[in-house]
């Protein structure tokens, strides 16, 4: 756990779905389709409608973010911001995209705290430790812009990854 400029960032052990926050980051396709990983576990804690609300609200490019109500998740919103195209393949300049675009609109929102989890690294493929690199450098980006977002929290339900991130957060 850390503290960068006021703003609270945590590595937490856990499900994403059952966190208190005003929001969870869903790491969607452009598609907003809810399949597997993170966004299938959204979708079953959740309900349905999330992924239909998200649906209809798409198709959006990454960089772009959407938010919708969280269904029956403790959280007021789901974000749900593209790491990839329906092939599935993600990069570097994705999840900065992708990590940036959620953070734009929890500002919009006025969100005071939200919970990301590991963005690209799911059906994405991406390296956990770089992976906690870039979104740790792109939030203390966001933060260096102003924010009225007080904690953030990164989570997973993988130990090595919450290690990464807590390796790069401290």
């Amino acid at each position: 756990m850390g503290t960068y400029k006021g703003v609270e960032i945590v590595a937490l052990l856990g499900d994403i779905t059952k966190l208190e926050v005003d929001a969870i980051v869903n790491a969607a396709n452009t598609r907003l389709i809810m399949g597997g990983g993170v966004a299938g576990a959204i979708k079953r804690a959740g309900g349905k409608e999330i992924e239909e609300e998200a649906v209809a609200k798409g198709p959006i490019k990454i960089g772009e973010a959407v938010e919708t109500t969280a269904g029956k998740l403790k959280a007021k919103y789901v974000i749900h911001s593209p790491t990839m195209e329906l092939d599935f393949k993600t990069d570097e300049n994705k999840i900065r995209l992708a990590v940036r675009a959620a953070l734009k609109k929890a500002d919009e929102l006025g969100i005071e705290s939200i919970a990301f989890p590991a963005m690209g690294t799911g059906v994405g493929g991406f390296s956990r430790e770089e992976a906690a690199k870039i979104m740790v450098e792109e939030i203390k980006k966001h933060i260096d812009g102003g924010t009225g977002i007080k904690k953030i929290i990164l989570t997973d339900i993988s130990e090595e990854q919450v290690k990464a991130f807590e390796k790069v957060i401290s």
